[in-house]
């Protein structure tokens, strides 16, 4: 099977709080899933329980030991689920703040003169670092631009400002804006072919509720994500880093261990919290392979996931059953095309005559939650080539229905008559 069964929809929708209630709105149907996916309710309740604990990490109680073992049990199941051999895993304030420290010591810890080279399809997260680390450090910023058309940037754009002076690399894995996936192993290849010791930043926080990944095949040096877009809570980031990056010079205490990345106490509950999302995908890839090995669960709920997306997606483009899509309602236009492989649960759209901000609004009044893009720091560089000051995106999840997708489509064909 390579799409989820009513059943297993079913199922699926079950593991989630607030699946279609919002405490204050009511009945909705929730399509804003990139600001933030809907949380596990095995995560709410793990999150109630490490609250009320308080033992401090490193004492000699049993307590204390515990949290020590949970810790290091959550990093163990991340480096499984992410496929990562090598290399260390911690978490931090944020995933912008991780993408900041990881871009900073890469800058910093390497000959200045050199390039830092990322695209313009990035989230600010990145480019901002770029910009302010690459200066301090002596180096010059460049971006490859992306395909405005597509929503993207291919590895061969990335080939043609690659040489051996790039020091420092960064790679959008999916856009926020455009809902496009990059391929990390063929820009990172590229990378590689030319210059062999840059450090390559991964920001893969859109990415990781939408299918599989992984960091053995990536040939990377880090990996950062924001595990409240993964089905976990606020209040946290986790990254990879790999070991050559690991020893680059960075903030430590003194005469702390050298490999330490951690900046004080971080929160146990945060650790469990993953080990629950990684405990989902392991139930989750069961329904659709036979293997008993973790790993092929985690890659069988990857690809599953991306189907059923797909099909999600493609009946918002192009129609279901007696409703048409997008691409069959005037007025409607789609960021990144019509068809359009690199597409990860995401639809961002444009309406001619009709304000976006004004479509979301009355989305919303018929309990459709979708989001607002405007053209500033987070989106302009998206849509100013466009000439669009705004758009609406609609982000889907893998918990989402068809029915969800066909009352959508409705109040969307209302809206342009």
């Amino acid at each position: 099977m390579n799409h989820f069964s009513n059943e297993i929809l079913t199922k699926i929708r079950n593991q989630f709080a607030q699946i279609d209630i919002c405490p204050v709105q009511g009945k909705r149907v929730f399509f804003e899933n990139a600001g933030g996916a809907l949380t596990l309710k095995s995560v709410v309740e793990c999150s109630q329980k490490y609250a009320a604990i308080p033992d401090n990490q490193g004492r000699d109680n049993p307590g204390s030991h515990e949290l020590v073992k949970k810790i290091q049990n959550a990093k163990d199941d991340m480096r499984l689920f992410m496929n990562a051999t090598e290399g260390q895993f911690f978490v931090g304030e944020s995933g912008t703040e991780l993408l900041f420290r990881l871009i900073m010591n890469a800058c910093l810890g390497t000959d200045n003169n050199g390039v830092v080279l990322g695209s313009t399809v990035e989230h600010p997260a990145t480019r901002s670092a770029c910009a302010r680390w690459s200066k301090i450090s002596g180096k010059q910023h460049v971006l490859v631009p992306h395909d405005d058309d597509k929503g993207l940037v291919a590895d061969s754009e990335y080939a043609k400002y690659i040489t051996k002076d790039t020091k420092v690399a960064t790679i959008l894995h999916t856009s926020p804006v455009t809902g496009m996936g990059m391929n990390i192993r063929t820009i990172a290849k590229s990378i590689r072919n030319v210059s062999p010791d840059c450090f390559i930043i991964v920001d893969g926080i859109q990415h990781a509720a939408h299918g599989e990944i992984d960091i053995d095949s990536y040939d990377i040096d880090g990996y950062v994500i924001s595990p409240y877009k993964m089905f976990s809570r606020h209040g946290y980031g986790l990254a990879w880093i790999s070991d050559r990056l690991t020893k680059l010079p960075h903030d430590m205490l003194v005469d702390g261990p050298n490999d330490s990345w951690e900046l004080g106490t971080r929160d146990t509950g945060a650790y469990a919290t993953l080990s629950e999302v990684v405990s989902y995908f392991d139930w989750l890839g069961s329904h659709f392979t036979d293997s008993k090995d973790k790993r092929d669960k985690f890659v069988a709920a990857g690809k599953a996931i991306k189907n059923h997306e797909k099909n999600l997606t493609d009946a918002m483009i192009l129609g279901n059953g007696n409703i048409p899509g997008l691409s069959q309602i005037d007025k409607v236009n789609v960021i990144g095309g019509l068809d359009n492989p690199a597409r990860e649960g995401l639809v961002s759209i444009y309406i001619d005559g009709i304000s976006s901000s004004e479509v979301v609004k009355k989305l919303n009044d018929q309990g459709i939650r979708t989001h607002l893009r405007k053209a500033d720091h987070y989106s302009g560089n998206i849509l100013n080539p466009l000439k669009q000051d705004s758009c609406i995106r609609v982000s889907l999840c893998h918990y989402n229905s068809i029915e969800e997708v066909s009352k959508f489509l409705l109040a969307i064909k209302e809206i342009c008559n």
